[in-house]
Parts: structure tokens; sequence; C-alpha cells
């Protein structure tokens, strides 16, 4: 029985961490999800928010935009749009981020569907590593 499992964290610009930890902990739709190793194969929607990773002992985090998980046995597999290990978060352009993408929500006149969504999304992410970068106070 292993005890620790692969999780490779993968944005379209490049593979954000990849590392052996012992256990992960998910934002999903349904609430968060943790993740031993020797999890039953999963396939998995991944929400904005915080993914909680120990390892060695340690408690790592990292900021997460919507994505998909995958999960085998000894590995974890997450792919997004956006990711940020905590110590790599500018906290005041997370938040000057968020401002921008409220204010343009709250302008509203012409945005469309999609806009509206992707400033929904870009408000939550903003959020996930704002947090992130707090808990490591």
């Amino acid at each position: 029985m292993a005890d620790t499992l692969k999780l490779e964290i993968v944005t379209p610009e490049s593979k954000i961490y990849s590392e052996d930890v012992e256990m992960v902990t998910l934002p999903g739709s349904e609430g968060e999800a943790g993740i031993y190793p020797n999890h039953v194969p999963l396939m998995t929607q991944v929400q904005a928010g915080e993914i909680i990773v120990k390892r060695g002992g340690n408690e790592e985090v990292v900021a997460v935009g919507e994505g998909f998980a995958e999960v085998t046995g000894d590995h974890v597999a997450i792919l997004t749009d956006n990711a940020a290990n905590s110590e790599d978060i500018d906290e005041a352009a997370a938040e000057d981020a968020r401002a921008k993408a409220e204010q343009r929500l709250a302008e509203g006149g012409d945005i469309s569907e999609d806009e509206a969504r992707a400033l929904n999304q870009a408000i939550l992410y903003s959020e996930a590593q704002i947090k992130a970068k707090r808990r490591k106070r």
C-alpha cells in the first residue's frame, strides 16, 4: 500500500505543481474532497478555491480556478485555467483584479453571458488567491 500519491497541477501555460504528497483536499462543486493514496478512481469538477496539500508533515496551499481533476490510486491530475502557489501570490494584485471584475459586472450594460461568467470566475479565483495568501500568515 503506497503512502503517497503524485499531485500534478497543470494550466495551459505550465505545470504549476508536481510532487509526491500524503493528502490533497480539492474544492469541488459538492464541497471539499479529501484524497488519500489508494483512492478509488474519480473524475470530478474543481471549483475556484484552495487546494490544500499535506506533504512532508507540512501544509501547502495552491489557489486554483475552475477545472477538472482525475484521481487514480496513486495520482491526482488537476487541469485548470489558473493556479498559483500561495508564496507566489501578489495579494494586492489579486485584490485589484477582483475589484476590476466586480466593477465591470456592476456597470452591466452590454455584458454578454460569456463575459459575465468569465468575470464571475475571475472574482472567485481572485478570492481564492487572497484566501490562500492570508492562510500562510
